[in-house]
């Protein structure tokens, strides 16, 4: 995520390059003064944008050009090259445009164009919300409260959070802010004022107590209500905690909130030996983050192989021995029945000494609300292709929210960062009455030391690994199919093909066939 201060590379792109040195579906990174372009070619079109993607800075260049749009290398944002608009997250902001002529066989870029107001949809059918409530402030309630104002949606937003913190950047948590590589300032997905200035109600440190349907009214712990023409829940996950005897201990963390970011690095201080409980992906980034802050970690897990379930065994594998590599003790087949002061009782009669116990056993969707409100439950809430729930009027999107899947075929629910915010841009649209279909393909990553692993799709269950490349080299791509039909790739280093896999997938749903 770090910003890259060095002088702009490439030829000057005022002074022109010839139009030969960028294939059709090309790209060539050039500057225009202190600021480095990136232009795309595209048929007889040239476009000229922002050379980094606004999520994390990511090179643009290293990305993948599809049409009239350019898709992000690193975590799979996609911007749209004629007006510069974020169209998918994680990117919100959009990246700058230039001016580009065309004279003498070569290509110049001439100014930089003004940002253009967002095009509007037309008028959805129907009279729009007056109010619309949002019971969330994680990624999918965020989202969507952007793309209302985006969408120059004019009625009351109201976003009821029970954290402490505005909306949050929560992958960060568990990578570079709890490694110490990253500003605090880094954390905020927008500044404070950002909610003010685009008339969205944030109200922090709210409990939402019930939600009554028949009335459009959310019931709040002070015993208020607040009214509501359409409602979106996106209430998250929370995280799993252990039922064992000394779990309540203040030394014992989970990580979900800023909050919990901040105590575990305060403890992280003083600590020199830490345990993380499972070897889950945001357990492996913890203990990973630990270990930049030279404590010696050890992590119990209750699986043979870490990630076994989701990655397969080769890279499961590929994962414990990076982690090794890096000084983390693993402790597999084995689980924590009690903590006693600073020692961890394991179930094989073993015992570890910590200064600081991190719970990363994963998560369960915060439904309480859900069940209250009588919406119909599967695992989740389920959804219908608009993300609409069983009762009018209420949308849900995120970790709780159980969709058709039109790659798959199946209902799924997932807990990808980028998925949330993807669905809660969807709501939104259709809260203001649009018709639209939530399409996208399953995307999250997981960064592990200087190895990040990208994971398109979703495969609960495979019978077929195909793997290209060399795992162990951090140079490959990874297959998983059913009955001869990929459902999921993940890779290492291969960012087009994981971003072609994505098209790919993209292209098959579209058409209801199969991809191989």
């Amino acid at each position: 995520m770090a910003q890259d201060q060095a002088k702009p590379s490439g030829p000057d792109l005022a002074q022109g390059v010839a139009l030969t040195e960028i294939a059709d579906e090309g790209k060539l990174v050039g500057h225009v003064g202190d600021e480095e372009i990136l232009l795309v070619r595209h048929g007889t079109e040239i476009f000229a944008v922002g050379a980094h993607c606004t999520h994390y800075h990511a090179p643009l260049v290293d990305g993948l050009a599809v049409g009239d749009t350019m898709r992000c290398p690193w975590h799979h944002a996609c911007f749209d090259l004629r007006t510069g608009d974020a169209l998918h997250a994680p990117a919100l902001s959009p990246i700058a445009c230039w001016s580009v002529e065309q004279r003498d066989g070569k290509i110049f870029v001439c100014q930089k164009r003004e940002q253009a107001v967002p095009m509007r949809r037309g008028k959805a059918p129907g009279k729009a919300p007056e109010e619309i409530v949002i019971v969330g402030g994680g990624a999918a309630g965020f989202a969507a409260a952007e793309k209302l104002r985006r969408e120059q949606y004019e009625g009351r937003i109201v976003m009821l959070s029970n954290d402490e913190a505005a909306p949050i950047d929560r992958p960060n948590l568990s990578k570079d802010y709890l490694a110490g590589n990253a500003p605090e300032d880094w954390v905020p997905l927008r500044a404070d004022s950002f909610y003010s200035e685009n008339g969205i109600e944030l109200r922090l440190n709210v409990n939402v107590t019930g939600i009554d349907p028949r009335s459009h009214e959310v019931a709040l712990a002070d015993s208020t209500t607040v009214p509501y023409d359409r409602l979106l829940l996106a209430t998250g996950a929370e995280p799993v905690s252990l039922p064992i005897p000394g779990a309540d201990q203040p030394r014992i963390r989970t990580l979900r909130s800023l909050a919990d970011c901040r105590a575990i690095i305060e403890r992280a201080k003083t600590a020199r030996r830490a345990v993380v409980l499972g070897a889950s992906f945001i357990g492996l980034e913890v203990a990973a983050a630990l270990r930049a802050r030279d404590i010696e970690v050890h992590v119990v897990a209750p699986e043979k192989i870490p990630m076994e379930r989701i990655l397969g065994p080769q890279m499961g594998n590929f994962v414990r021995a990076l982690h090794e590599e890096h000084g983390v003790t693993f402790h597999l087949e084995n689980t924590v029945v009690a903590i006693d002061g600073q020692r961890a009782r394991l179930k094989n009669g073993g015992t570890l000494e910590s200064d600081l116990v991190v719970v990363g056993a994963g998560v369960r969707p915060r439904l309480a609300l859900a069940e209250q409100a009588g919406l119909r439950l599967d695992r989740g809430v389920v959804v219908n292709p608009y993300l609409e729930t069983s009762i009018a009027s209420i949308y849900a999107a995120g970790d709780i929210a159980r969709w058709p899947d039109p790659y798959s075929g199946e209902n799924i629910r997932v807990e990808h960062w980028v998925v949330a915010e993807r669905q809660g841009q969807t709501a939104a649209l259709n809260m203001l009455g649009h018709r639209e279909k939530f399409t996208a393909v399953p995307f999250f990553w997981s960064q592990h030391y200087d190895v990040p692993i990208n994971y398109v799709g979703h495969a609960e269950k495979w019978d077929e690994l195909a793997i290209e490349g060399d795992i162990t080299g951090k140079d490959c791509l990874l297959r998983f199919k059913r009955n001869g039909r990929t459902l999921a790739v993940a890779s290492i280093f291969r960012d087009v093909e994981s971003l072609q896999a994505e098209v790919a997938m993209e292209r098959s749903a579209g058409r209801g066939d199969q991809m191989n």
